[in-house]
C-alpha cells in the first residue's frame, strides 16, 4: 500500500499489527500486544488526520491508491456499456464513458480515468483528456439526452492535456461546445469531483444540476503547482498558492460552486474504498430521486439558475 509522508507512522504501524497477527495464529499470547498497538493506531489516525494542512488535503486528493473512476463504476453500478471513440479522430482513454443500470435506472456514466501503474497512467494520459476525449463524452450526453437518460458524471483531472496536438484539434473548443451542451441538456446531470477538479478540464464535465465533492477532493481554476510557476515563478510554491486558491470542499460549498460534500472515511477513501463507494452511491440516489421530479424544461432551468447565481459582484 502506497502512503504519503504524513502517513507513514500510521501505515508503519498497521504494518506491525499484521506482522503479529501472523505470528500471533502460534502464539496466541500476542493478542494483548496487539490490542494495544491498535488502540495506539487509533489515537494516531486522529492526531494525525484531524489537523490535516491544506496542502496535506490536496495530496490526498492525488493520493496514489485513492479509488479512480471505474473503480466507483465496479463498486455502483450493473451493466455496464463503455463506448470508445468520437467518430472524428480517436478513443481518448483519459475519459471513459457508456451507459450502465444505477439500482433499476438506465444512465450515462461519464468520467476521467488515471492510471495506476506506468504503462496505465501513460495510456491514460495521466487522467488529462484530449479534444477527442470530451467528443467521445459529448456523443454519449446526447444519446442520454435523446432518450431522457439521467447523466452522471466524475471529475478527476489535474486539466485538460494542453499539448500542441490537443490544441491543433480544438481542445478549447471541445471543452466550450461540452458547456454548451450540458448547459441545455433535457436530462437530469449530476457531478461528482471524486479527486482533483483542475481548470476547463473539469468544467467540461461539471455543467450539472447538483455538483457534489467527496470530502478530500479539490476543485479550482489551476493546480497550486500551476498558479505558484504564474504568481511567484516557482512551483516549489504550490503549498502557498493551495492557500489562496480555497479549493478544498468546505471552501467549495461555502462558495456555492458545489451542493454538497460526502464525508469521507478518516484519513481518505483509500482507507476504506467499499465505505467511500457507498457514501457516493447514497448520495447518488437522493439527488437523482430529486432531479428527476423535475421536467425537461425545469431541469434547463434550474442549471441556468444554479451556475447564474455563482460569484459575488460588488459595486
Amino acid at each position: 500500500m502506497a502512503h504519503l509522508e504524513f502517513e507513514k507512522p500510521i501505515v508503519e504501524l498497521e504494518e506491525r499489527i499484521r506482522e503479529l497477527k501472523v505470528y500471533g495464529i502460534r502464539d496466541r499470547g500476542m493478542g494483548g500486544e496487539i490490542s494495544k498497538l491498535e488502540e495506539r493506531v487509533v489515537e494516531l489516525q486522529a492526531e494525525i488526520y484531524g489537523g490535516l494542512t491544506i496542502w496535506q488535503k490536496v495530496q490526498l486528493s492525488r493520493h496514489p491508491d485513492r479509488p479512480y473512476f471505474l473503480d466507483y463504476v465496479e463498486r455502483i453500478f450493473d451493466d455496464v456499456v463503455e463506448l470508445h471513440g468520437d467518430r472524428a479522430y480517436a478513443d481518448d482513454a483519459a475519459i471513459v464513458a457508456g451507459f450502465a443500470t444505477f439500482e433499476g435506472r438506465s444512465v450515462a456514466v461519464i468520467g476521467h480515468q488515471k492510471g495506476r501503474t506506468t504503462k496505465e497512467k501513460v495510456r491514460r494520459n495521466f487522467g488529462m483528456a484530449h479534444p477527442e476525449g470530451y467528443r467521445k463524452a459529448m456523443r454519449v450526453m446526447e444519446l442520454a439526452g435523446r432518450f431522457g437518460r439521467p447523466v452522471l458524471t466524475f471529475i478527476d483531472t489535474p486539466g485538460a492535456y494542453p499539448g500542441i496536438g490537443a490544441e491543433e484539434r480544438g481542445q478549447s473548443e471541445a471543452i466550450g461546445a461540452s458547456i454548451a451542451l450540458m448547459s441545455g441538456l433535457r436530462s437530469p446531470i449530476l457531478a461528482t469531483v471524486i479527486g482533483e477538479g483542475g481548470s476547463g478540464g473539469a468544467l467540461a464535465l461539471g455543467v450539472a444540476n447538483r455538483v457534489l465533492m467527496l470530502e478530500f477532493a479539490t476543485y479550482s481554476v489551476i493546480t497550486p503547482e500551476g498558479c505558484a510557476s504564474i504568481l511567484w515563478r516557482d512551483g516549489a510554491l504550490a503549498p502557498k498558492a493551495a492557500e489562496q486558491l480555497k479549493l478544498l470542499a468546505p471552501d467549495a460549498l461555502r462558495l456555492g460552486v458545489v451542493d454538497g460534500v460526502i464525508d469521507e472515511p478518516r484519513g481518505g477513501a483509500h482507507r476504506e474504498p467499499d465505505e467511500a463507494a457507498a457514501a457516493l452511491k447514497d448520495a447518488i440516489r437522493r439527488e437523482l430521486t430529486e432531479l428527476e421530479r423535475m421536467s425537461p424544461d425545469e431541469l434547463i432551468a434550474d442549471r441556468y439558475a444554479k451556475f447564474r447565481a455563482i460569484g459575488v459582484t460588488e459595486g
